[in-house]
């Protein structure tokens, strides 16, 4: 049956060699549904971001586009507006019926993080084509922050798929039949979609908004930054903001979001015509995320949100976005929030984990 690998088939590939690493794969990389992706020790400075295109290998455009290296063996900092290239310590050898795909992790995205998955041949960011064999690059670009890094920082997830593992229309709503995916009405047409919270009951607290000139953020470090040195709180007493051009926000969607255990999901983007607005940059959900089985009952989904070349009145309950639901080839035997370390179930507005709380 076709699906997205579990974690336990995941952990069979990897002793056959189909997944290999250098050094090899710890167990805390290998989630419900998919795998994360370890730095190298180096990064490379280039002038643009690229693909390497049909038969052309990333090493040999790292040549056209190389500025200079860094070495990250005893951290460095990646610097905001500028782009690198890592090599990453794991490669694939995957059979001709697997593809992968590749998503910053939330944390990675909460940061405005801007990393994606390169290829050998790649004509697509963060997609692995069925077959492939070859090195793996994280490409990175921060964009509100400057980050310290280190070899082995986990920035980037791959999952595995064996055919068509996308459900339709039809599929999700008896899908949605059988165990609710949002608390109230769903709304499914290609995807389910959902839709940002401006009224949040209790507070006119609906969001936060990146500060433009900030200090280093040390990606190793967890709950130790004050949230109030980085970020500018967003009120709406209201139901509206006003999104500025270049800005980047976390919100939070009015719909607390269930993905079951036999079921991933991937946050899409909504139709550019509603409004010139990305929302999002980390938008893969494991099996298990919201729902109860896990501990996560009442999960939010935390939206990445970057305004693009004109002012945007964003008002309470607009949609902005899709969850494309997929179908597991079996239950994993791990569930995010159950039993692993998952920073965001049962999670509302929240920034990324390297923030105090607040």
């Amino acid at each position: 049956m076709p699906g997205v690998i579990p974690n336990q088939q995941i952990e069979t590939m990897i002793a056959e060699g189909t997944i290999a690493a250098d050094p090899a794969i710890i167990p805390q990389q290998i989630q419900p549904a998919s795998l994360d992706l370890r730095l190298g020790h180096t990064a490379y400075r280039v002038r643009a971001s690229f693909l390497a295109g049909h038969g052309e290998k990333v090493e040999d455009r790292l040549a056209e586009f190389e500025m200079h290296r860094v070495d990250l063996t005893n951290g460095a900092v990646l610097e905001k507006g500028c782009v690198y290239v890592v090599p990453l310590m794991e490669s694939l050898n995957l059979p001709k019926g697997i593809a992968a795909t590749a998503n910053a992790k939330s944390s990675t995205g909460r940061l405005d993080l801007l990393t994606r998955l390169i290829t050998d041949g790649g004509t697509e960011f963060d997609r692995v084509a069925a077959g492939y064999a070859g090195p793996l690059y994280a490409e990175i670009c921060p964009r509100s922050f400057s980050v310290l890094v280190r070899p082995g920082m986990r920035l980037n997830q791959m999952r595995f798929t064996e055919g068509d593992a996308m459900l339709d229309d039809a599929e999700l709503r008896a899908l949605h039949a059988q165990t609710p995916l949002v608390d109230g009405r769903a709304v499914i047409d290609d995807g389910l979609r959902f839709s940002v919270d401006l009224r949040p009951e209790g507070t006119t607290l609906v969001g936060y908004r990146a500060k433009p000139h900030t200090g280093v953020i040390d990606l190793d470090r967890v709950g130790q930054y004050d949230p109030s040195e980085y970020w500018e709180e967003v009120h709406s007493d209201n139901g509206q903001i006003i999104l500025d051009p270049g800005a980047f926000y976390i919100l939070v969607s009015r719909e607390a979001v269930t993905i079951p255990p036999d079921h991933a999901a991937e946050m899409a983007p909504y139709l550019a015509m509603v409004g010139e607005f990305r929302v999002h940059y980390a938008g893969f959900f494991d099996p298990g995320f919201g729902h109860a089985e896990a501990g996560g009952a009442g999960s939010r989904g935390v939206l990445e949100v970057r305004c693009h070349e004109a002012p945007f009145v964003l008002e309470d309950g607009q949609i902005v976005g899709r969850l494309v639901y997929e179908r597991m080839i079996e239950t994993p035997t791990q569930l995010y929030g159950a039993g692993i370390a998952s920073n965001y179930q049962g999670q509302g507005l929240k920034l990324s984990k390297h923030f105090k709380a607040i």
